[in-house]
C-alpha cells in the first residue's frame, strides 16, 4: 500500500461527491414533484417547502461543482475544462461525461433563469424551469456508466433506491392531477386513455 497520493484523493473526491450530488438531486427532484400547487408539503408551510427546495438545490449544485473539478484535477484521465460545458467533445469517455455535459448545462439554466426569475417573468422561468426533469435522468445515465462504482454492490442499490425514489414520487404527482381534474373532465379523459391504450394493443 503506497498510502492516499494526491490523484488517489481526486479520484476519492470526485466519486464521492458524484454520489452525493446524485442523492441530494434526486432529493430535490422529489420535492419538486410532491409539492402542491399552492407550493406546500403536508406538515410543512410553503416558507419552509421554498426554503428546503432552495438549499437543496444549491448544495447539490455545489457538490457537482465540486465533482466536476476534481474530475478535471485528477491526473489519472485527461478531461479538458471546455468538456465540462461542451457536450460529446472529451477524448475520455465521450458519451457518458457528454452526457454529464448535458446535465450541467440543463442545471445552470435553471439556476441562472432562477435568479433572473423577477426580469424574465413566470411563464418563461416556469417552461425552462422543466428543464430540471430531464437534467436528472440524463445525470443518473452519466453517473451509472461514466464510472462502475454505481454498476454493483451498495452504490447500485442506493442508485436503485434514488430512481425508485423519484418514480414513486412522479406516480404520485401524476395520481394527484388525475384526481384533481374537474368531474366532466374526467370521462373524456379517461376515454382518451383508453382510446390511446386500444390503439396500442391493435399494433
Amino acid at each position: 500500500m503506497s498510502g492516499i497520493t494526491s490523484s488517489t484523493a481526486l479520484w476519492y473526491a470526485s466519486r464521492a461527491t458524484g454520489v452525493v450530488s446524485l442523492i441530494l438531486l434526486s432529493a430535490v427532484m422529489i420535492i419538486g414533484m410532491l409539492v402542491n400547487r399552492q407550493g406546500r408539503l403536508p406538515g410543512l408551510p410553503r416558507f419552509a417547502v421554498l426554503g428546503l427546495h432552495r438549499n437543496l438545490s444549491l448544495l447539490a449544485m455545489a457538490f457537482v461543482a465540486i465533482h466536476v473539478l476534481t474530475a478535471v484535477a485528477d491526473s489519472y484521465v485527461s478531461i479538458s475544462l471546455a468538456a465540462i460545458v461542451i457536450p460529446f467533445i472529451s477524448s475520455y469517455e465521450p458519451l457518458w461525461l457528454g452526457l454529464g455535459a448535458v446535465a450541467l448545462d440543463l442545471m445552470a439554466a435553471v439556476i441562472v433563469t432562477s435568479l433572473l426569475r423577477r426580469h424574465i417573468g413566470r411563464r418563461v422561468w416556469r417552461a425552462v424551469h422543466w428543464l430540471a426533469y430531464a437534467s436528472w435522468p440524463v445525470a443518473v445515465v452519466h453517473s451509472v456508466y461514466s464510472s462502475k462504482d454505481l454498476q454493483s454492490g451498495p452504490l447500485l442499490f442506493l442508485g436503485l433506491a434514488c430512481i425508485a425514489a423519484v418514480l414513486g414520487a412522479l406516480g404520485w404527482r401524476l395520481i394527484r392531477a388525475r384526481a384533481s381534474l374537474p368531474r366532466a373532465d374526467r370521462v373524456p379523459q379517461l376515454m382518451a386513455d383508453r382510446g390511446l391504450l386500444a390503439r396500442a394493443g391493435d399494433r
